[in-house]
């Protein structure tokens, strides 16, 4: 048969290959043939899928996988084994359709374990030869950030005050307040942040950072079995002269394309993000740290006007490729060599 099949393809309706959950997966699986041909049947598989697998020690492995779809059917021949089917030369076209759960984790790749969805066609011969083809569509479930917390659209607040160096050896306090305008974002905005750092102490303030963070925990068996950690977009200030201040004023921090908080369904990958401000003083003080975690949404909000701005943004909505290289699947660090834990 491998003269005769001339191409073997699975065509979906949706050429963005890009789905939301509740949606219907349609589409065909295509042969052209040369000659006719026996075929004891034409099998058609949709998997969704969660892996995670971790490496403990050199010698030990962690695994875990929960399954989100499992769709098997028959596109061609009887279960019965009644014998070949002959099929003519030319294009033959088998269509399928299938809803999808609502409740469907976005697909998601990361160094330690993924969501993803594909098909598998399986072309049986009397010989018993299987010629195989797969797939692979994205599922994306989106976070309107109009249906979450009502305080999400509200600044976002925190202060600390901390003592540097020893009362006795003339030490003192750093005070830190910071502002974000709002607790939540959808990939292409950008984070507005608003802080004063006043340097009540006799120690020198090295420098000052805004970051925002990504972390990614990887569970298995109900357990954190590792941890990926990335800075995603920086600002950095200079020193604070001990009894001096610095102001940020509307300081933003532009947010790349990334899957949305959590991947909700999933429950063995979290994803958490924060905006972490570092106060770094000179000589041998520890680094002062305030954590603001935010939610990454998929749908903004709606403007001040009451305009409806519920559109994918530009920046995760371009599916360009068979296999998008966008929104929910770019990592752009998993080929880095050295993992940072």
């Amino acid at each position: 048969m491998p003269r005769k099949l001339l191409k073997f393809l699975i065509l979906f309706d949706n050429t963005s290959l890009l789905y939301f959950p509740g949606q219907f997966l349609s589409g065909r699986v295509l042969l052209e043939l040369q000659d006719d041909t026996p075929v004891l049947g034409l099998h058609f598989h949709v998997v969704g899928e969660c892996v995670v697998r971790v490496r403990s020690t050199r010698h030990e492995r962690s695994y875990d996988k929960e399954n989100y779809i499992d769709f098997r059917m028959r596109l061609l021949g009887d279960s019965d084994n009644q014998g070949p089917t002959i099929l003519s030369p030319g294009i033959h076209s088998f269509p399928f359709k299938l809803g999808l759960p609502v409740d469907l984790p976005s697909t998601f790749l990361g160094r330690y374990g993924w969501v993803q969805y594909y098909c598998k066609a399986g072309l049986r011969e009397p010989s018993g030869l299987i010629h195989k083809n797969h797939q692979v569509f994205i599922v994306m479930n989106p976070i309107d950030l109009n249906l979450e917390q009502p305080y999400l659209a509200d600044p976002f607040k925190c202060n600390i005050e901390h003592n540097l160096g020893m009362a006795c050896v003339g030490g003192g306090i750093v005070k830190c307040k910071i502002i974000l305008d709002r607790g939540g974002y959808v990939p292409g905005e950008s984070i507005m942040i608003t802080a004063t750092v006043t340097n009540a102490s006799s120690v020198t303030i090295k420098s000052t950072k805004a970051a925002l963070t990504e972390t990614i925990q990887y569970f298995a068996r109900d357990k954190v079995m590792q941890t990926e950690k990335r800075e995603l977009a920086v600002i950095a200030r200079g020193k604070i002269r001990a009894g001096h201040r610095d102001e940020w004023q509307n300081e933003s921090l532009y947010v790349p394309p990334l899957p949305p908080t959590n991947l909700r369904g999933c429950h063995l990958i979290r994803i958490q993000y924060d905006v972490c401000f570092l106060i770094e003083p000179k000589s041998l003080e520890k680094q002062i740290k305030l954590q603001l975690p935010i939610t990454l949404g998929t749908y903004p909000f709606k403007t001040a006007d009451g305009d409806d701005t519920n559109e994918w943004a530009e920046t995760i909505y371009k599916p360009e490729t068979h296999y998008p290289s966008t929104l929910p699947i770019f990592r752009p660090w998993l080929h880095e060599k050295n993992d940072q834990k």
